[in-house]
């Protein structure tokens, strides 16, 4: 049973970032917005249980929750460790599980699809550890002619400064591989 480390402010201040000792995750993100998609879930079913929960964000040793700011963060960080104390850590899971498990953008030419593993590699090492060091993550929706459109994860999802200033930043980094390549945020 994961046990809390620690309890991390994020940029976005309706969410927190919850360290924890063991995994819930090997490499698996899990990210809802409705208590509709956490349905299967039983940590996010739980979490959505608790009033005021809107958002719920996990993987490996951590985990970020967003409420709708309307109730007092000490009380709710309290409900919130009782069902993260309860869910299982992760059992371990071979690489070939964790790489099945990744969703990729389909039906890519063989030219587009290297352009996005570019795009990819950039991400991985540059944008998606401030994102995740901050409670939050990106995930790549689809990549067509110009465009590249993304949807922000946990604690950027609701995030003012993640829907201007980094998208901002991730474009402007992104266009030292592609000069044109617009970044949208859905």
């Amino acid at each position: 049973m994961p046990k809390i480390a620690d309890i991390e402010d994020t940029p976005n201040p309706n969410a927190k970032k919850f360290v924890l000792r063991e995994p819930l995750t090997w490499g698996i993100s899990h990210s809802y917005e409705t208590t509709e998609q956490a349905q299967g879930d039983t940590l996010a079913s739980a979490l959505f249980a608790i009033a005021h929960v809107t958002n719920v964000f996990y993987v490996d040793r951590w985990l970020t929750v967003t409420q709708d700011g309307q109730t007092d963060w000490d009380k709710l960080m309290r409900d919130i460790a009782v069902p993260v104390r309860a869910a299982p850590a992760a059992a371990e899971q071979s690489a070939a599980a964790v790489f099945s498990a990744r969703t990729s953008v389909a039906d890519l030419s063989a030219e587009d699809q290297q352009r996005l593993d570019d795009i990819e590699l950039v991400l991985d090492r540059e944008i998606r550890p401030y994102l995740q060091s901050d409670g939050g993550d990106l995930h790549v929706l689809s990549l067509a002619g110009n465009q590249l459109v993304v949807h922000y994860q946990g604690a950027c999802g609701t995030c003012p400064s993640a829907i201007s200033g980094t998208l901002q930043g991730i474009q402007s980094r992104l266009r030292t591989l592609e000069p044109d390549l617009e970044v949208i945020a859905a």
